[in-house]
């Protein structure tokens, strides 16, 4: 869906990297520059463990050499957008922000991706996904009432508010550049992005229903809306918010004539009906609840790990977990005409398509070799 499209990359830390893969995945021609002579990967992982750097093409540059700084300016140049994730004035020193790559091409979206954000009191501060999660607010509700709040790793603040939004604020501003031939800067901050995602959970706090103290709602307190341990020592989820769904519950655990668990939304018998629940869970192992509830309206999905999540039926049947090289990962997401993703781009080496990339530059054979032959390749 993105053919056509150019993305300048440079090598980073988690979200940023994860916003180049989904980007790639959807069809863009993502250019990743690379530290010369850095740890391969550092902490993402390097190699087939490698995922995020799935479908990129890649060129490894000493930046701190000015013959490397120009190659990199003649690549974004010939790009529609940038992403980088280093700390706010880092790519400034680098004379490679904003200012200085936009004088070489003006329709380009610079996106930004940090944490706290290119302004405010934090924005030079150290973080990670759970900092910028608690900070938001997003992470508040993220644990039972009188345990710790814990959300899930990488996935609120790394992916959620941080690679999605800034994804969705790049091609938003090639949407604008190519409408106006102005390209902009995406400040996407975690912090920010973590904090929007929030606002459904706003929608229902401003109705009422969602107050401040955790464990009082029916998204954290109720006893039809929770996980339970099975005999197996295995989870199950639960969720049936609505009537019609509850009462399937009711009417599949036998307890359709319970006058306690009749009382769907009364508030009062909720603790005293999630302890009935965890007896009741406890009693048969996760596969004979799968048994039971799969396939039904009772808004029940067993809890699975990765590798079990790979196997299930559905997964399967929809080819959105596989593996690769040895190594499990997701398919590309959204789908489009209900088609099957296929299979991800290789991942590449360090410095793998340096030759392609500068021939499409303009830089000659002899202009390569003899790059190469100067250390800065």
């Amino acid at each position: 869906m993105l053919q056509g499209v150019r993305i300048v990359e440079f090598e980073g830390l988690g979200p940023g990297p994860f916003c180049g893969m989904l980007l790639a995945d959807l069809g863009a021609d993502v250019i990743l520059i690379e530290r010369k002579g850095g740890a391969p990967g550092q902490n993402n992982g390097a190699g087939s463990a490698a995922i995020f750097k799935r479908g990129k093409r890649s060129i490894a540059l000493d930046l701190k050499n000015d013959e490397a700084k120009k190659i990199a300016l003649d690549i974004i140049a010939h790009s529609d957008a940038l992403i980088e994730g280093l700390r706010p004035g880092v790519m400034e020193r680098l004379t490679l922000g904003p200012d200085d790559v936009r004088a070489r091409n003006k329709k380009l979206v610079y996106g930004r991706l940090t944490g706290w954000g290119q302004t405010g009191p934090l924005s030079h501060t150290a973080g990670h996904d759970i900092n910028y999660a608690a900070l938001s607010g997003a992470a508040w509700y993220a644990g039972a009432d009188g345990d710790a709040p814990v959300p899930p790793p990488t996935l609120v603040g790394d992916v959620g508010g941080g690679a999605l939004y800034l994804a969705i604020g790049i091609l938003a501003g090639i949407m604008r550049a190519r409408e106006t031939g102005e390209g902009t800067v995406v400040d996407a901050a975690i912090v920010d992005g973590s904090a929007h995602m929030m606002n459904l959970l706003y929608s229902v706090r401003a109705a009422g229903a969602m107050p401040d103290e955790r464990g009082q709602s029916m998204l954290d307190g109720a006893h039809f809306y929770s996980a339970y341990e099975c005999a197996c020592g295995g989870w199950v989820s639960i969720g049936p918010l609505e009537p019609k769904f509850y009462m399937e519950l009711l009417e599949k655990l036998g307890l359709s004539g319970d006058a306690d668990f009749a009382a769907q939304y009364d508030k009062s018998k909720w603790p005293a009906l999630k302890g009935r629940f965890v007896e009741i869970f406890k009693s048969k192992t996760r596969d004979a609840w799968t048994a039971v509830f799969e396939g039904t309206d009772v808004c029940y999905a067993p809890v699975l790990s990765p590798s079990e999540a790979a196997a299930h039926p559905h997964m399967k049947a929809r080819k959105t977990l596989r593996e690769i090289g040895g190594v499990l990962q997701a398919a590309a997401a959204p789908r489009f005409d209900g088609a099957v993703p296929a299979d991800p781009g290789a991942i590449p080496a360090p410095g793998e398509h340096a030759d392609q990339i500068l021939s499409e530059i303009g830089a000659d054979e002899r202009t390569i070799k003899a790059l190469r032959a100067a250390g800065i390749l």
